[in-house]
């Protein structure tokens, strides 16, 4: 209680209604939003519900006329199906293979241009990073054909450099890596030149340990994108012990036909390595699209 309501009692007595009708306003406020949160919640989540439930019924449960939210006979038939007959296995090594080469010399690559913009002077610098950020206004989708003909060119289609390399192009981590390269005093790094330090030296053992955590936030992103990437994995390979998992489980329905419950289970096992990661690293993942969105904003 304020001392101007301690002195005037009547004040006080007339206020009390008000804030107790603003205090349920904001309770009433507060429910709608927690309801409109929790409906969109599930309507979200239904799709993912709906597929995992599908991929446990027999496929004569599945292609019935009546909607059945629970299975009647529970089965693992159709995973055990993808597992046997299908080369998923091999998808998940070409995947993990493709994946973690994309994340590491894009983050390898990203965290050297970037301390050279940041910390370096030298000709064209200035030049090199009005292209990078210029290169946020070409969409990847417009290189594809470029892609496609020098890694031909290369000899590289149906190979797993060939899947990597295009995949490099990751603007948005070069410029995070400056910004948090930028904001690093400049006291340590003219301790370490006046240690004699190489620049190397400066790069791996100050500037790099600083940002470990940003580090592994653009990890996690930059390894669930080239893990769910499908148009270029579909268009640089052919050959089906070569696919990655997002575009060898397409191959489940030429393997048995129109077969739903099987090809919700391939496509299951194909996104449970990701949601994993995600449920493990969720602080991390959140990080860096925050990043990401504060760069691109």
């Amino acid at each position: 209680m304020s001392v101007a309501e301690s002195r005037n009692p009547d004040l006080a007595a007339t206020q009390a209604p008000a804030k107790m009708r603003t205090m349920k306003a904001l309770d009433i406020g507060g429910l709608i939003l927690t309801l409109i949160t929790v409906i969109f919640a599930v309507l979200w989540a239904f799709p993912i519900y709906w597929g995992v439930i599908t991929s446990l019924k027999p496929e004569s449960q599945v292609i019935a006329k009546t909607v059945e939210f629970l299975p009647r006979t529970w089965t693992i038939e159709a995973y055990w199906q993808v597992l046997v007959n299908t080369m998923i296995g091999r998808w998940y090594i070409n995947s993990l293979i493709t994946s973690l080469g994309v994340t590491a010399i894009t983050l390898a690559t990203s965290a050297l241009t970037a301390y050279a913009l940041s910390q370096l002077r030298f000709p064209g610098r200035l030049v090199l990073w009005y292209l990078i950020l210029a290169s946020f206004m070409v969409p990847l989708t417009a290189l594809i054909v470029n892609h496609f003909i020098l890694m031909a060119q290369l000899q590289l289609i149906n190979n797993w450099m060939g899947v990597i390399l295009p995949q490099l192009i990751h603007p948005v981590v070069i410029i995070v890596y400056k910004n948090f390269f930028d904001s690093v005093p400049k006291e340590y790094r003219e301790a370490a030149k006046m240690d004699s330090a190489s620049e190397w030296r400066i790069f791996s053992r100050i500037y790099l340990p600083m940002n470990w955590g940003v580090t592994t936030a653009l990890a996690i992103v930059t390894f669930i994108g080239a893990w769910n990437n499908f148009l270029w994995p579909f268009l640089a390979v052919s050959k089906p012990e070569m696919m990655n998992v997002a575009v060898g489980i397409t191959q489940v329905n030429d393997a048995f036909g129109v077969q739903y419950a099987r090809e919700l289970a391939a496509a299951i096992l194909a996104a449970l390595l990701v949601a994993v990661l995600y449920l493990i690293f969720q602080r991390r993942v959140t990080q860096a699209i925050m990043l990401s969105a504060g760069v691109k904003g």
